[in-house]
C-alpha cells in the first residue's frame, strides 16, 4: 500500500521525474497539469552526468539510449572570426570520470519516455487540463483546489504538495514568495533542422559553442543524431511574450550579420524559429510546511550552464530519497530538503550568471578567457565542473 498521498503540480521534466521517483518509493501520486496535451517543438536539452545517472537509476537508460546523442566534445569558437578557442572533453572522458554519460536529447523524446514510465505506474494518477486555483497547508495535511477546462472545481487533500509548475509558479506564491521573476536582457532563438543539411565541418558528434560580445550560439545533434538543435542568444532590452513566440529567420540573420560565414550558413538552414525570454529568480525558499518546490518553480536558472532540467531532476531524486521514511515528520523532511538543496541552487544560479558574462565578454576580457581555455585544455575544462557533474542524490 502507498504510504503517502502526494500532489505534484506541473508535468514538465521535473514534475514527471518527481512523480516517477516518488511512486517508486511506494507513494500515491496525483500529477496535475494545466495543459490538455503534451507538445515540445524544436527544443533540445543537455543531460549532464548529475542528471543522466538519476534517470538511469530510475530504469530509463535503455529507452533513452535509443534517442540520445553523446557528443565527444564541446568545440568553442569565436562568432566573428570562426577561430577555434578551446574544447571541453565529453564522451568517454566524462563517462569515466563521473560514471555516467553526458547526453543531449530532444525535450519531446525525454518527455515521452518519462510520460510512458509515469503512465505505467499504477500509483500515479495523471490529471490533465486542470488549473490550480489555491493551495493550503497546515500541521496535519495539505490541499489544492483546481478548475477543469469545463469550469468544474475540485479540491484534493494530500500529505504534501510538490510545486513543479515552472517559472511563473503558483505554488511558489503559497510559500510566501510573490516576487515576479526578473528578465535578464536576453532572448533565445531555437530551431531544429535535418543533420544531413549541416555544413560538413559542423555535422560531427560534438557540441558547437560560438562566443561573442552580443550573444552566443549553441548547436548539437539530437533525436539519435538525425536532427540538430540550435539555440542563438541575443541581447535584447525587451522580453518577448510566451515560450514559443515566432521569430523571422531574416531578423536573426540580420542580428548575426557579423558572424563567421559557416555559422551564418548554419543559422540560415532552419525555416522556422521560436523565441523565448531568459528570466531568473533568486533562490530563497524551497519548502514551507507541507509544500516543496523544485526546478524552475524554486529557482529559475539562466541556460548558460545547461542545468535547468538537471537541477529539477536532482531535486526530484533528493526529495524522493528523503521521503523514503514516511513515518517521519513531513515538515521536518521538507526542511531538510531545503537545507540540502538551497546552497547548491544558489551556487548554480551564480555560476550560470557568471558564464553569461564570460560568454559575452568584451575584447580584453575575452582575450584572457581564451588564454585560460587553451591553458586548461579539454580535460581541464571538464574537471572545473567536478562539483557540478559529480552530484549523487542521497540514498
Amino acid at each position: 500500500m502507498p504510504t503517502l498521498s502526494i500532489a505534484v503540480v506541473g508535468a514538465g521534466i521535473g514534475g514527471l521525474t518527481a512523480a516517477l521517483a516518488l511512486a517508486r518509493q511506494g507513494h500515491a501520486v496525483t500529477l496535475v497539469e494545466r495543459r490538455t496535451g503534451f507538445s515540445e517543438v524544436g527544443a533540445g536539452l543537455q543531460l549532464s552526468p548529475n542528471a543522466s545517472r538519476i534517470l538511469i537509476k530510475l530504469g530509463l537508460g535503455p529507452a533513452l539510449r535509443r534517442v540520445v546523442t553523446e557528443p565527444e566534445r564541446v568545440v568553442v569558437r569565436a562568432i566573428r572570426s570562426g577561430k577555434h578557442i578551446g574544447e571541453v572533453a565529453l564522451g568517454a572522458f566524462m563517462r569515466e570520470r563521473f560514471e555516467a554519460p553526458y547526453w543531449v536529447v530532444h525535450r519531446a523524446d525525454l518527455q515521452t519516455i518519462l510520460l510512458d514510465a509515469v503512465r505505467s505506474e499504477p500509483s500515479i494518477r495523471l490529471v490533465m487540463g486542470r488549473t490550480v486555483e489555491s493551495i493550503a497547508s497546515n500541521s496535519s495535511q495539505a490541499s489544492l483546489t483546481w478548475i477543469s477546462a469545463g469550469g468544474a472545481r475540485e479540491t484534493l487533500a494530500a500529505d504534501l504538495i510538490v510545486g513543479a509548475d515552472g517559472l511563473w509558479s503558483k505554488v511558489r506564491q503559497q510559500i510566501g514568495d510573490r516576487r515576479p521573476p526578473t528578465y535578464r536582457g536576453y532572448v533565445a532563438w531555437r530551431a531544429i533542422f535535418d543533420r544531413s543539411a549541416a555544413p560538413a565541418e559542423l555535422a560531427g558528434d560534438e557540441t558547437g559553442l560560438w562566443l561573442g560580445s552580443q550573444g552566443h550560439v549553441v548547436h548539437y545533434p539530437i533525436a539519435g543524431g538525425r536532427l540538430v538543435n540550435v539555440v542563438a542568444i541575443e541581447r535584447n532590452p525587451a522580453p518577448v511574450e510566451g515560450w514559443a513566440a515566432p521569430g523571422q529567420r531574416e531578423d536573426l540573420l540580420a542580428r548575426y550579420a557579423w558572424a563567421a560565414p559557416i555559422l551564418r550558413d548554419l543559422l540560415a538552414l532552419p525555416q522556422e524559429w521560436l523565441r523565448w525570454s531568459l528570466f531568473d529568480h533568486p533562490a530563497e525558499r524551497l519548502a514551507k510546511g507541507r509544500i516543496a518546490l523544485l526546478g524552475d518553480a524554486a529557482h529559475p536558472v539562466l541556460p548558460f550552464l545547461a542545468q535547468g532540467a538537471a537541477m529539477a531532476i536532482e531535486e526530484a531524486a533528493t526529495l524522493a530519497s528523503l521521503l523514503r521514511d514516511a513515518q517521519a515528520d513531513i515538515s521536518g523532511i521538507l526542511a531538510a530538503y531545503e537545507k540540502q538543496r538551497l546552497g547548491r541552487a544558489v551556487w548554480v544560479q551564480k555560476e550560470a550568471r557568471t558564464n553569461g558574462r564570460i560568454y559575452h565578454a568584451s575584447a580584453l576580457v575575452a582575450f584572457g578567457r581564451d588564454r585560460v581555455m587553451r591553458h586548461l585544455g579539454p580535460q581541464g575544462m571538464t574537471k572545473r565542473y567536478d562539483w557540478l557533474y559529480g552530484f549523487r542524490a542521497p540514498g
